[in-house]
């Protein structure tokens, strides 16, 4: 009022008021001078009170009544300039609030009188108004009469002023409760007590209420009373009234001022008692009424609904239960209860229309609809009034669909609502197409079985815009256009939904938040789960949280049938994208609500109805079904309302955008998909992907449902699982319109997120998830079981999606996840399972690369849980799964190799699981990855991998798919070998920390600690273990492991054995290295001798190993070779350990076995391990050690060296040199350093092996048939060649005994014959006087015996007689080669290559060189006692008799020279020895031996060979000659130590040498011996000196001179007597025949001649006294026989006769006195 009260104001009012009274005097001057004089006396006043109060306005107003009277006066004059004037006056003071109670009375009277005048009716009104609201000094019943007033202006002729008053009636009305909210506003702080209220039965007085209150309730009062058509109480004077003007007060009051009736019982109070009840009982028409009942032969007619009451009803109900729904409960029931009947079939549509409006109304105040939940659904007794209003929409929205909307197609096309210019609707000429522009637009529209209902745009989104609620001007009822009435219930459906939702879930998320802050320790949780069901066991849960959640459930409850049933029909029915849309986005959020809320039934109904929509009509999909099986059993008739479900119908005007296959056991034909059911689809994906969390188990319905679609379109999973459009694999393809095209990478890539979206799912709704996938999965399963079409993946693809997206929290989930991928990787459908596996394997990578919190390193339990489903995949045994599953584990070693830890066992046993009968792929494919973790993982796989790994090399040795994986997996052992030796203390420290905790888990459970090869320390047995696998792969099947694996078993226990404990040593030999010689021997021994034709391919197999049995000879030979190498080189060690003399024999005997098995490789071999074991190739001394070891596995060269006398043997390295012996051992044990085995028991243990192989295999055969087995050369050559070295060892123990024992060996092994395929190799040919290599051993063996008998001791001295023997048997082999058994032998030159026959050695030689050897020994033994004692001279001599008697029939020439030049050198030493012993008799036989031999010698009875030539001739006769010599140097000398008859033999040897004619006959052997002319003078001479002999000392010598004169002259005699004989016979002309026998007889004849110049020569050197008187007698009567001589014809018989008649002039002496001669 700050406007009206200031100074400047104040002033202007006083200047207006005397103009306005200056201005009245002077109009009423004339006419009524009263009012000129009261105006006059008024302006007086007006300055009066202006001179004399300082608050003028106050002043004024106390005077006002004199100050207005004037004016009120000049309105009585009912002049209309006057009273205008006047008027405009009272306004203008009025509002400056100078007008007191008494003046406005006073003007509200002047008024009144004006009115019934009508006088200046809108000046009035404006009056009224101005008075009432700027001030509240009207009351009572001067406020009643203005109220009054305005009424009756209202109701007059002039629509104006009608409309005026309608106005000032509703600001009037309003201003009267404006003054009791303000008056309440000003009193609000006292606090006052409440006086109850009585039945009120004086309505007229209220005396509890304030002024302006007690005026609001009469005037509500009378209202109320004036639209039931009563008398008022208050309002007096009224004199009529309308009940529309009446509701629309009413409903505006109660609209605008909601809190005077909820703050006053009073006015609560009215509502109850009158409002309520008027409104029920103006309703009953609408109630009643029936269309098309009422017919004439109805009883009383009833009344008919009235539009404009009915429509204002409604807004009065639509503002009762708004505003007052508290205070009326009951009340309000009814008001629904009546409005839900309005929505029948039979009511009128506008009635209808107006009901959907209110319910409308009331749809969009969900706080309202909760209200009512809880007041009436929740109690017991109550109409469910919630459900049935949402069912009677429901019902209605049916109705429209079912019952054809007859009367009004006349009228819609006049309609302004209506859209449908031109004609009638008909559902023939579809409506939805108009013609616009020559285009073709269609218009949103339901349509059902033939019923078409347009969408007309009602209201905007969440307000309730209504069209016939507002028609407050209508009297008649409007045409309510088609489709109006569908499109509000549409709205109301929406609304509904839209607000409940939005109100549920904002309260649910206020009650998390509170329950957050109540339960902070929630957070700390892993995953904070927003599921309901765990808020529910928050401790502190309030109980209002309990109300609130059983009010929303049971508002869910009511609504969700009624809803579904309506969204399902208009769905099926919705021909409009936009609609559509709007459907499914409110089953959408119902279904995300119910599922929040945990109402499992109505969350999957919703959903199924989306997924049914997705589908085309009529798709079988079981799961659906069986939901809306269990939904219709449910009955959804409630109070009558019967809700049917609607199933889609078939006939849809949707446009087809794909046609797919169904996804279904048996072909079906082609089903089709319109843009709705993809529009349903991704409102499905929507519902998934936004609300996971809530869908729990009808994530089976939403993901079947998806797979079906998936395989409709023909999407096919990716890389990841994604979905990507692929073509069918069979059957007509998938055709799909444009349009889906470009939707599906957006479908495909709304299915990823969705999966994706699956990492924000709390752990139970995930669970759901996967449960739901894997079902489906076993649904798709089964249906490809039996046949090999194309499976659903979609399953599968979304598995491991969903997983791939878990992997945070991957462990919740991944039992259940990969549980069911291997059931799908052992599907029969290899599709299915490429898939599974595909799935399986992508999952275990991806979870091994993600960056888990804590990392995998420090979670060993995840790692283990990760890489298990890897390890379950080795029981399938599907070849495709498990390349898949070993492609796997290579692209984790690849990538996570280094990090793998404790999940090495799983990776390692992947590999290791791999059988042999998978498949040579699988096997490669598993051998690849365990070469990539040998050769770079080694050193990140904890220690006590190692042993698994080796394990695994091993087995792939033993597969026999692919011969190159076997060897290669050999080498991968050795590398590992090399591991461990680089890295051994690493590891054992490792092992042995393993060890400790294993040990100490053992003793806690009382058990023993199993581990193989147990109690070794842990890096030994990993040794163990790894020479065990290569101890089995040496007996592996195929040749070319069992080498590769041997040689690198003993090069690994060579090269790395020094790493192994002491202790440990004793099982590598007992279970390692012997366990290996048992078994390769077994098997050698077993194997079979067929020919192998080829090893296989093309590959040609040589000669030598070309059956089974050949090739395991070789491995017994490397494996014998390798343990003989290993106890050589380890023999200080294997020494100190208890049981080696035990091993030692155990290893001869393996030695001796392989030696006697017929085979000649393995014999060989035998002997040479045989060999080095006794250390026979001499180590290297430390001096001469060379810095680097040579390689381990060389192979040893098949022959051994020739062994000779001086140095035998080849050097060897040997590995554990001296300092490292000494490191091996710890300071308490001395080092063993030692050469040689000192234990001798060892060394005669090996005595008795190589005995027995010698005796063995050099006995011969019992029975010779092709199959004989006759030892090769090399072998008895290695044989004899190691003797000399045990020699060495026990030759102080070597008796008399085991000489004869080699003895006997050494003479089978030289007569062992020699294969004449052999031949070429070892023969010389048989020209060369060469030595076999054996014959060399055998020699050398006899050598090496001798020169340690010589050092040796006098007991060992006896045992030359011995080895005279022996060499003397070797000599006569010269002549007579030994046999062999029953052996046939061939000639070499006789003997045919290829065949199996048997060559007898060349032995010459080796007679030859013993013989040599027999002349140096004796050379050096003659006089040693047991040489003379065992007669060694006489053996000689008889030995040697042999060759010399056959001479020239002797197999080779050398032999009897040889035999002669020995023969000499032996006597010349024997002899002596022999004189010496002359007397003991030793000799006595030797003697006889000796003549015979010279005899069979000089005079042999075999001839020299034809073509012996002339220098040849003479150079053996020059040998005869030496012997002659011998006789007469050595011999004849010594006479009297020799025995006589000895001697006579001599010289009748001598004799029949010096003179050749006892035989008369010409025989060739004469004439050969004819030719020996020096060697019979030779004789001759010799005869000659031992005749005339002049140192005769015994008449022993005389004896033997006398007697070789007589023989000489005797024999000298004969020849020449003989020769007179023939040459008397032949005469001049001699016969041919003779011409040769003269020439023999001349060459005779001659020799005999020179012969006896020669002794008359002599005898005259000789003392006379020494020539007997006899000789002289027979030397002159030689004499005439000499002359008969001279007439021979021969010139040099004459020559030769000339000279031997010389001599004779000695004998012409006078003859002298007989005394003389007789005396002489």
């Amino acid at each position: 009022m700050a406007g009206t009260s200031s100074p400047e104001a104040v002033k202007k009012l006083l200047e207006n008021m005397q103009g306005d009274l200056r201005a009245l005097s002077m109009e009423c001057r004339k006419k009524f001078p009263p009012v000129k004089e009261a105006a006059e006396s008024g302006i007086i006043k007006v300055k009066t009170i202006a001179a004399r109060n300082t608050d003028i306005l106050a002043a004024l107003k106390e005077n006002s009544s004199e100050v207005v009277q004037p004016f009120l006066m000049g309105c009585g004059t009912k002049e209309p300039k006057i009273t205008q004037l006047c008027l405009a006056a009272i306004q203008r003071l009025m509002s400056h609030e100078v007008v007191s109670e008494v003046a406005a009375g006073n003007v509200i009277n002047m008024l009144w009188q004006l009115m019934e005048n009508s006088l200046e009716e809108l000046k009035l009104l404006q009056t009224v108004l101005v008075l009432l609201t700027t001030n509240t000094v009207v009351h009572d019943e001067v406020l009643s009469k203005a109220i009054v007033l305005c009424f009756r202006l209202h109701f007059t002729k002039d629509n104006i002023t009608n409309n005026t008053a309608a106005a000032t009636v509703r600001q009037v009305v309003t201003v009267v409760f404006e003054r009791v909210v303000a008056e309440d506003e000003r009193y609000k702080d006292v606090v006052e007590q409440p006086i109850g209220i009585q039945g009120n039965s004086n309505r007229r007085s209220v005396s509890t209420l304030k002024p302006c209150a007690k005026d609001a309730y009469m005037l509500f009062q009378d209202l109320c009373q004036l639209v039931n058509a009563d008398a008022p109480y208050w309002l007096v004077g009224m004199t009529e009234m309308t009940r529309t003007f009446g509701l629309e007060l009413l409903e505006s009051v109660l609209n605008d001022f909601p809190q005077v009736f909820l703050q006053h019982q009073e006015f609560s109070f009215l509502l109850k008692e009158r409002v309520c009840p008027l409104v029920i009982k103006l309703f009953s028409p609408n109630i009643k009424f029936r269309q098309g009942s009422s017919t004439s032969s109805s009883p009383a007619p009833v009344e008919k609904p009235y539009f404009p009451i009915c429509m204002r009803l409604l807004r009065v109900v639509s503002v009762l239960i708004k505003q007052f729904y508290s205070l009326l409960v009951t009340e309000c029931e009814i008001f629904l209860s009546l409005l839900v009947k309005f929505l029948d079939a039979d009511k009128p549509q506008w009635l209808r229309a107006v009901a959907v409006e209110s319910i409308h109304r009331l749809c969009v105040q969900p706080q309202l609809l909760r209200s009512f939940c809880q007041s009436y659904d929740m109690k017991q007794h109550s109409t469910k009034v919630f459900r049935d209003i949402v069912n009677a929409l429901g019902s209605f929205i049916q109705s429209l669909f079912l019952v054809p909307n007859t009367g009004n197609a006349s009228t819609i096309a006049n309609q302004t609502g209506g859209s449908v210019p031109g004609g009638t609707a008909s559902t023939q000429t579809n409506p939805g197409m108009l013609g616009m522009g020559g285009g073709v637009t269609v218009l949103p529209a339901f349509e059902y079985r033939g019923t078409w209902i347009p969408i007309l745009s009602v209201s905007a989104q969440g307000s309730a815009k209504a069209t016939y609620l507002e028609m407050l001007d209508k009297v008649e009822p409007p045409t309510i256009p088609e489709g109006y009435a569908m499109s509000v219930s549409f709205h109301c459906l929406l609304d509904l939904v839209r607000g409940i939702t939005n109100m549920i879930e904002e309260e649910l998320g206020q009650v998390e938040t509170d329950s957050e802050i109540a339960t902070p320790d929630a957070q700390s949780s892993p995953t904070q789960s927003s599921d309901l069901q765990d808020l529910h066991s928050a401790s502190d849960q309030t109980d209002k949280e309990t109300v609130s959640r059983a009010v929303w459930e049971e508002m869910v409850n009511a609504c969700w049938c009624g809803l579904l049933a309506a969204l399902s029909l208009l769905l099926d029915a919705s021909t409009d994208e936009a609609a559509t849309e709007n459907i499914l986005k409110a089953e959408l959020i119902m279904a995300a609500l119910c599922g929040k809320l945990g109402l499992v039934t109505s969350r999957d109904a919703f959903i199924t109805a989306i997924c049914k929509g997705s589908l085309p009509p009529h798709y079988a999909l079981t799961v659906l079904n069986t939901t809306t099986a269990a939904l219709s059993s449910k009955t959804y008739s409630i109070q009558g309302q019967n809700v049917q479900m609607i199933s889609p119908s078939s006939e849809s005007h949707q446009q087809v955008v794909a046609v797919g296959q169904p996804l279904a056991l048996q072909p079906q034909g082609t089903v089709m998909l319109t843009s709705k059911n993809i529009q349903c689809m991704r409102t499905l994906l929507s519902l998934a992907h936004c609300h996971g969390a809530v869908l729990g188990t009808s994530w089976q319905l939403v993901l079947a449902t998806l797979q079906h679609l998936v395989w409709i379109l023909g999407l096919k999973p990716g890389v990841g699982g994604a979905l990507k459009p692929g073509r069918a694999v069979e059957g007509p393809s998938t055709v799909l319109t444009t349009a889906v095209m470009t939707d599906l990478p957006v479908i495909s890539n709304i299915l990823s997120r969705l999966f994706e979206s699956s990492q924000y799912l709390d752990d139970v709704s995930l669970h759901h998830l996967i449960n739901a996938l894997c079902s489906l999965s076993l649904e798709a399963m089964d249906m490809a079981y039996g046949n090999n079409k194309e499976p659903s993946l979609f399953a599968v693809a979304k598995l491991l999606e969903t997983g791939l997206v878990n992997m945070h929290r991957i462990e919740i989930l991944w039992r259940p996840l990969t549980g069911h991928l291997l059931e799908v990787c052992q599907h029969p459908n290899v599709r299915m399972r490429e898939w599974g596996a595909e799935a399986l394997t992508s999952l275990i990578k991806a979870g091994l690369s993600f960056n888990h919190d804590p990392a995998l390193s420090q979670n060993q339990r995840l790692q283990l849980l990760l890489l298990n489903p890897l390890k379950e995949l080795s029981n399938i045994n599907h070849p495709d799964i498990r390349l898949k599953q070993l492609e796997c584990v290579l692209q984790i070693l690849q990538s996570q190799g280094d990090s793998l830890g404790p999940g090495w066992p799983l990776v390692l046993g992947v590999m290791g699981a791999i059988r042999n009968d998978q498949g040579e792929s699988l096997i490669r494919t598993a051998f690849q990855c365990l070469q990539l973790v040998v050769t770079d993982f080694l050193p990140t796989m904890p220690c006590t991998c190692l042993q698994i790994v080796v394990d695994v090399a091993g087995s792939f040795g033993l597969h026999n798919q692919e011969l190159n994986i076997s060897l290669t997996s050999i080498g991968l052992l050795w590398n590992i070998s090399d591991y461990f030796f680089q890295r051994g203390e690493i590891i054992e420290k490792e092992l042995n920390k393993e060890e400790a905790v294993l040990q100490k888990q053992a003793e806690e459970k009382g058990v023993a600690l199993n581990r193989p090869f147990h109690p070794a320390p842990p890096f030994d047995c990993l040794w163990l273990c790894l020479y065990a696998k290569l101890g089995e792969l040496c007996v592996d099947p195929r040749p070319a492991v069992r080498k590769s694996a041997g040689q690198t078993l003993f090069s690994t226990v060579g090269a790395h054995g020094t790493l192994l404990q002491h202790s440990t040593w004793h099982t590598v030999i007992w279970k390692v290295l012997f366990h290996l010689l048992d078994r390769v021997r077994e098997s050698s021994t077993t194997a079979d001798k067929e020919k192998i034709e080829s090893g296989g391919g093309n590959i040609l197999i040589h000669h030598s190993r070309d059956t089974a049995e050949k090739q395991w000879a070789e491995t017994w030979v490397l494996t014998l070779a390798g343990v003989a190498r290993i106890f050589n080189t380890r023999r200080y060690l294997l020494q100190s350990l208890g049981d080696f003399s035990q091993a030692w024999d155990v290893l001869l005997d393996h030695i001796q076995s392989a030696a006697l098995s017929k085979n000649n490789e393995v014999s060989l071999a035998a002997l040479k391990s045989f060999q080095e074991i006794l250390q026979i190739v001499s180590p290297v001394r430390e001096t001469e050690k060379p810095d680097t070891p040579p390689a381990i596995n060389v192979p040893v060269p098949v022959l051994i060296g020739t062994v000779t006398a001086t140095g035998l043997g080849r050097s060897f390295m040997r590995t554990d040199s001296i300092g490292e012996r000494i490191g091996r051992y710890n300071a308490t044990e001395p080092p063993v350093v030692t050469d040689e085995i000192e234990d001798l028991n060892l060394w005669w243990a090996a005595w008795n092996s190589w005995f027995r192989i010698g005796s063995e295999s050099t006995k011969p055969p019992v029975s010779c048939d092709k199959m004989t087995f006759i030892p090769s050369q090399p072998f008895l050559t290695a044989l004899i060649q190691i003797f000399p070295a045990l020699y060495q060892h026990i030759k102080t123990g070597f008796s008399m005994d085991d000489l004869q024992k080699l003895g006997v060996i050494l003479h089978g092994a030289v007569s062992v014959p020699i294969s004449s395929d052999a031949s070429p190799f070892i023969l010389p040919s048989y020209t060369e006087a060469v030595l076999t290599s054996l014959q060399e051993a055998v020699l050398t063996a006899l050598d090496v015996l001798q020169k340690a008998i010589c050092v040796g001791s006098e007991s060992m001295q006896i045992m030359y007689p011995a080895i005279f023997d022996q060499l003397l048997a070797f000599v006569e082999f010269s002549c007579k080669p030994p046999q062999y058994g029953q052996l046939e032998t061939k000639h070499i030159a006789n003997a045919k290559y290829n065949q199996a026959e048997w060559v007898a050695l060349n032995y010459v030689p080796f007679a030859e060189r013993s013989l040599e050897v027999v002349v140096d020994l004796y050379q050096k033994t003659a006089c040693h006692k047991a040489v003379v004692n065992k007669k060694v001279l006489q053996n000689i001599i008889k030995t040697l008799r042999m060759p010399l008697s056959l001479k020239y029939a002797c197999p080779s020439e050398s032999t009897w020279k040889l035999a002669v030049s020995s023969l000499l050198k032996v006597l010349s030493i024997g002899l002596p020895v022999a004189r010496q012993h002359a007397s003991s008799g030793k000799f006595d036989t030797m003697w006889p031996e000796l003549a015979s031999t010279f005899e069979n010698f000089l005079f042999t009875k075999s001839l020299p060979p034809d073509n012996l030539s002339i220098q040849e001739f003479q150079r053996n006769e020059s040998i005869d000659v030496e012997v002659v010599q011998l006789i007469s140097t050595e011999i004849l000398p010594y006479a009297n130590f020799i025995p006589k008859e000895f001697v006579g033999q001599i010289m009748t040897m001598l004799n029949k040498g010096s003179i050749h004619s006892q035989s008369s006959s010409f025989t060739e052997a004469e004439i050969d011996i004819r030719m020996r002319e020096e060697f019979s003078k030779m004789c001759f001479e010799t005869l000659l000196q031992f005749s005339f002999s002049n140192k005769v000392t015994t008449p022993q010598e005389g004896y033997i001179s006398r007697m070789a004169l007589s023989v000489l002259l005797k024999r000298s005699q004969d020849v020449l007597y003989r020769y007179i004989e023939d040459e008397r016979l032949s005469g001049k002309c001699p016969l041919p025949r003779y011409a040769l026998m003269n020439g023999l007889q001349v060459t005779e004849i001659i020799f005999v001649l020179k012969a006896v110049s020669t002794l008359i020569d002599s005898l005259k050197k000789t003392q006379p006294e020494n020539v007997d008187a006899n000789t002289w007698a027979q030397v002159i009567a030689l004499y005439p026989t000499l002359v008969e001589c001279i007439t021979c014809s021969s010139s040099e018989v004459c020559s030769a006769l000339k000279e031997a008649l010389v001599p004779f002039k000695d004998f012409m002496h006078p003859p002298a006195s007989k005394v003389q001669n007789g005396e002489s």
